[in-house]
Order: structure tokens, then sequence, then C-alpha cells
């Protein structure tokens, strides 16, 4: 495994990150795992070199946190492993069949009181005393980012991070919020989570080239389209796994024909390789000028041994080529 700084900052991660989405007790998500199930895999990633894990609040009502804190603390001491968390968006239970106290208006967005209560609540469900990465889920259009920048740097100031980072929005949103957060001497974002794979490659055209001229570190979500690129759909429609046939964001995400064109192309450099075509599509990521680390999923250990093969392949440049070529624009998404 090699590891490369985050963006401009010393703090050193490792090319591949463990997204938790994944892992949690008594989710409502059919492919989620439990601890149980999850212990196999996030144990392999550390004894593959994987330094750096990645979840959310709201993944699983809290369940995923939790999890997370569970099982990096039996593989870690604190100070060897980097550990990221987000906020944003509400977060319920699972099995709750309404938002419950405390989760009304002031319950999600970027607004200080959310803020200060949620870093509070994922400290308490990680069990740790501090996150490395905190980062806001997406934008917050009804907050004043100048409410949410001096609340973010007030979290740092506080110890309960080390670090700030941002996911997906528009290359202006970023922007207006590094130059406020500049201006007024608060912490800047030092990462951009971004949605980007070979079948969604929109950030390449601002938000990519902004973040490499200012130092930012990019660590994409979703880069197998949300399994897509690996397989799990088909371009006649066959689901060919639990997730890709129950996960609905899918949907929103990847619905031209032509995104199967890249599938097919990703299948056909793969073939004479003799590899997965997972492991293309992941190492194309990891060529890609930029990219830090992608945030890779994995509910079976060999998605994970994919990811891990994938940092060691090396494409040529006219692999690449080969891989691009079949792309066509697409309309932004992932904002939201």
């Amino acid at each position: 495994m090699k590891y490369v700084n985050l963006g401009s900052t010393g703090l050193r991660v490792s090319r591949v990150c463990l997204g938790m989405m994944s892992y949690g007790n008594d989710s409502d998500r059919a492919w989620v795992l439990d601890e149980q199930a999850a212990e196999p895999i996030v144990k392999a990633a550390a004894d593959g070199g994987v330094t750096f894990y990645d979840t959310a609040d709201t993944y699983s009502g809290g369940a995923s946190e939790v999890a997370t804190g569970r099982l990096l603390g039996r593989l870690f001491d604190r100070d060897d492993v980097v550990v990221a968390t987000k906020v944003y968006n509400p977060v319920v239970p699972a099995g709750r069949p309404d938002p419950g106290p405390g989760r009304g208006e002031n319950g999600h967005g970027l607004s200080r009181k959310h803020i200060m209560a949620a870093i509070d609540a994922s400290l308490r469900r990680l069990g740790m005393d501090y996150v490395d990465l905190y980062q806001i889920h997406r934008w917050d259009y009804l907050t004043p980012i100048e409410e949410t920048m001096e609340a973010l740097h007030d979290v740092v100031r506080a110890g309960k991070a080390r670090y700030i980072g941002a996911s997906s929005m528009f290359a202006w949103q970023f922007a207006k919020a590094q130059h406020v957060a500049m201006g007024n001497g608060w912490t800047r974002f030092v990462s951009m989570q971004n949605h980007y794979n070979l079948l969604y490659r929109e950030e390449e055209r601002e938000m990519i080239p902004q973040c490499i001229d200012q130092g930012v570190g990019v660590i994409p979500w979703s880069p197998l389209a949300r399994g897509i690129l690996a397989g799990t759909r088909t371009r006649d429609g066959e689901q060919r796994t639990t997730r890709s046939g129950s996960d609905s964001f899918i949907d929103s995400l990847y619905t031209s024909d032509s995104d199967y064109d890249v599938v097919d192309r990703v299948r056909e450099v793969a073939g004479p390789r003799g590899v997965p075509a997972a492991q293309v599509a992941l190492a194309w990521l990891l060529h890609r000028p930029g990219v830090t680390a992608p945030i890779v999923g994995a509910t079976k250990l060999s998605h994970l041994e994919d990811a891990l093969a994938a940092e060691e392949l090396d494409l040529s440049e006219n692999e690449m080529r080969q891989l691009e070529e079949p792309y066509i624009p697409h309309t932004v998404s992932g904002h939201r």
C-alpha cells in the first residue's frame, strides 16, 4: 500500500479509503452488513495497509459510526488510523417511524446549532475524542456559509476534529467557502469528496482543476458507480446483487444507455489482463490527476481484494485513452 499526503496537509493517508457505509447493526438497507459480518473485511483492509476510513452520521441512522468505532478500536491504536465522518443530513435510527426528538427543523443542515450538536453525537457513537476529517455532506442553501465555516473552525479549535473537508457541490460554492474562511482566518477545507468515476466525469471540468490548483485532496465517492462498473447491473436491466436491486439512488445517477458503452470498454481492457473489471475501473481513478484516495465500499472480501490489487495495477496511456473514449457528457448529479 502506498501512502500520500491529503492535499497540501501533512496528514498521511492510504491510497485506498474504505467506506464504512456498508456496515452497521439493524440497518434498514438490505445490503448493509452487521458488525460481525463486517469484521473480517475491515480486518483484511487493515492487514492490507488501509489506514483511511470514511463514514457519516446519517448512514444507517448512526449505526455505521457505532460499527466504525468498535471495529477500528479493535484493530488500531487511535493515532495510527485516519477516521472521517460527515454532517448535514438528519440521523434517524433504523426502525423509527418518526424523526424523533431533536430531529426537526434544527436536526439537519449546517447551522451552528446543528454542527455543534452533530459533532458531539458523532464522537459519542464512534467512541472517540476526535475525528481526523470532519466533512460537510452537502451544501446548505438555508444557512449563510459564514456561519457554517465559523462553526467548523470552532470544532477544530475545540480539538474535536483535526481537519475539515467538503463533499459534492458546485466549484463556485467550494471557492466561496474557502474564500470566506481565508478572509476571516478560519480553518479551510483540505479535501473534496466528490462524485467521480468512469461513468461520471463532470468533476474534471472545474472542481478537480480547482482542487489541484489550491492543494485540496480529492477523495471520490462511488468510484465503481454503485457497482455498475463491476457488472452488478446490465444494459438490459438485470440486477445481479442485493444492492443493485434495492439502492434507488443508483437510478438518479446512472440512467443513460451510453453508460454501458463505458462498462463494455472496461471489460475489453480488463479481459486481456485477466483481471476483474472493478480493478481496471479503480486503477483508472487512481491514475487520474488530483485523486488522493477513492472511497471504496466492500461487502465481500473479493471487493476489498480488487481495491487492494487496483492500487498496484499500472495502466498504460493507451489503456487510459481506451477507457475514456466512450464517455458522453452528463448532467450534474450527486449534489443533493
